[in-house]
């Protein structure tokens, strides 16, 4: 069991989120420092929560902010931004109202009783994106995803892909194989035994084949691996007790208890015909993310993720909506060796003993071997009470090295991004939106991929703060 520091200590970073978020139409972005690559194309998109405050209330968590998108068009003529709330029919009804309407994760619905029952939860549609060829999906975990432009970021409005129900979910980590085409993805419906769908869809997110199994209860899962022929789920040992929430007395996170007696459950998925093939147990661990997945030459798959020993990260990020954390939920880089055809594990293994979060990999390399993992992290140095994570690094998974980003005190970077260069395949960028605290005003950074310990070739002025978000996408210009 790991321990829990308790700290408490006011940050620049809680600024960013002090205040609602302020939208920007189009606008050209000054270059502040270096230039920008020839060989960057495309478009950078950004989901988080953005909202946090309304009516003078606060969110009962982070992840109950109503999301809002940045996207930052790469083209010969420079770079535009553009940053607009996602119109969700709860956040234009709440808009109207001046208040609260709807429960969400970390909160209930407000006033009588029966408001939990009229109006339980509300698509925050804050998480993620999914960048397709004609539109831009808009992620929450919960719901249907939300349609919008992929320029203008105008909301079209909920999109069903053409086999979703209503209201059933579409979780906002879906995998591209880069390949294939193929978009895997999942949803978990709440239940006194959860639903695990899986879907499988073409290129432009229409979904073509769909799996359904039922679960033990409704453990909590957040996201799944894509490794060569498998889809891996793990269950972590955290599980929802769903009265409180059904009878409308309790939020999701609260009546989330971490147990871990009973294990952490592994689900193994062929991805051809999504049927099971084993299912497994191993110890007590709770992750958010995964790095990647793949098939090695034994056909063991490898799992890389941000490993937590339990589960303060949830009370963690609770505290960071309010400004101001209590909590340290340390992570280390983990994997896992796991036989496919039993489920059982082989080998649990540290990586990188540093905290950090939001691994991922080139798209490239999703499902299959990657030298490379890139990650938030803890700068070197940082006193960590009361911060959040304040840079970027990257993993070499054949010989161990980590490649930090310095970006000095009171900066804060979002997830890195891996981008590969239009006109060089050799070159590589990673694009970041930072937080400058000491200036109150966001920017976004690109780094030369091999030289993330170095300045960064260019930095671009945003017209308003971009709150700390949560997850983006790269859409190259010639898709």
């Amino acid at each position: 069991m790991q321990t829990i520091e308790k700290k408490s200590s006011k940050k620049t970073w809680a600024k960013a989120i002090s205040q609602p978020a302020k939208e920007f139409p189009p606008t050209q972005l000054p270059i502040i420092a270096g230039k920008i690559p020839e060989g960057l194309r495309g478009t950078l998109y950004r989901n988080g929560a953005a909202r946090l405050q309304r009516g003078g209330v606060s969110v009962g968590h982070w992840f109950d902010g109503d999301g809002a998108i940045l996207a930052v068009h790469f083209t010969d003529a420079g770079a535009t931004g553009i940053y607009r709330y996602v119109q969700t029919a709860g956040y234009q009804e709440e808009t109207t109202a001046g208040k609260y309407l709807y429960g969400n994760y970390g909160m209930t619905a407000p006033g009588p009783i029966w408001n939990q029952w009229q109006k339980p939860v509300k698509n925050a549609a804050n998480t993620s994106v999914l960048a397709l060829p004609e539109q831009l999906l808009a992620l929450w975990e919960g719901d249907n995803p939300y349609a919008l432009d992929l320029e203008t970021l105008e909301t079209k409005g909920l999109n069903n892909l053409g086999g979703l129900t209503k209201g059933q979910p579409y979780s906002a980590h879906p995998k591209v194989d880069y390949q294939t085409g193929e978009i895997f993805n999942f949803g978990m419906t709440p239940g006194l035994n959860a639903i695990l769908h899986i879907y499988k869809s073409d290129f432009t997110g229409r979904i073509i084949q769909q799996a359904k199994f039922t679960l033990a209860g409704f453990p909590i899962i957040h996201d799944f691996v894509l490794a060569g022929q498998y889809l891996i789920f793990f269950a972590p040992a955290v599980w929802l007790n769903i009265w409180p929430v059904l009878f409308g007395v309790s939020s999701y996170s609260d009546s989330l208890t971490w147990q871990p007696e009973k294990g952490n459950q592994i689900i193994v998925i062929d991805r051809e015909n999504l049927s099971l093939v084993s299912r497994g147990e191993t110890e007590p661990w709770f992750q958010w993310h995964f790095s990647n997945g793949y098939v090695d030459d034994s056909g063991t798959v490898i799992v890389d993720f941000a490993k937590y020993d339990d589960f303060q990260t949830n009370e963690y990020l609770r505290e960071v909506a309010t400004g101001e954390t209590h909590t340290f939920a340390k992570t280390s880089l983990t994997r896992v060796k796991l036989n496919p055809q039993t489920g059982k594990v082989q080998e649990i293994a540290t990586l990188l003993n540093r905290t950090c979060e939001f691994p991922n990999v080139p798209v490239k390399n999703v499902g299959n071997f990657s030298r490379y993992s890139y990650m938030s992290i803890f700068r070197e140095g940082t006193d960590t009470e009361g911060e959040i994570l304040n840079s970027i690094a990257r993993f070499d998974h054949e010989n161990g090295n980590l490649t930090e980003a310095n970006l000095g005190e009171n900066f804060y970077p979002s997830e890195p991004l891996y981008i590969e260069d239009t006109q060089n395949s050799q070159q590589s960028w990673v694009l970041t939106v930072v937080y400058d605290g000491n200036s109150d005003s966001s920017e976004v950074w690109i780094f030369d991929g091999d030289r993330l310990n170095e300045e960064p070739v260019c930095q671009l002025g945003l017209p308003s703060v971009i709150p700390h978000s949560f997850h983006g996408t790269w859409k190259p210009g010639d898709w």
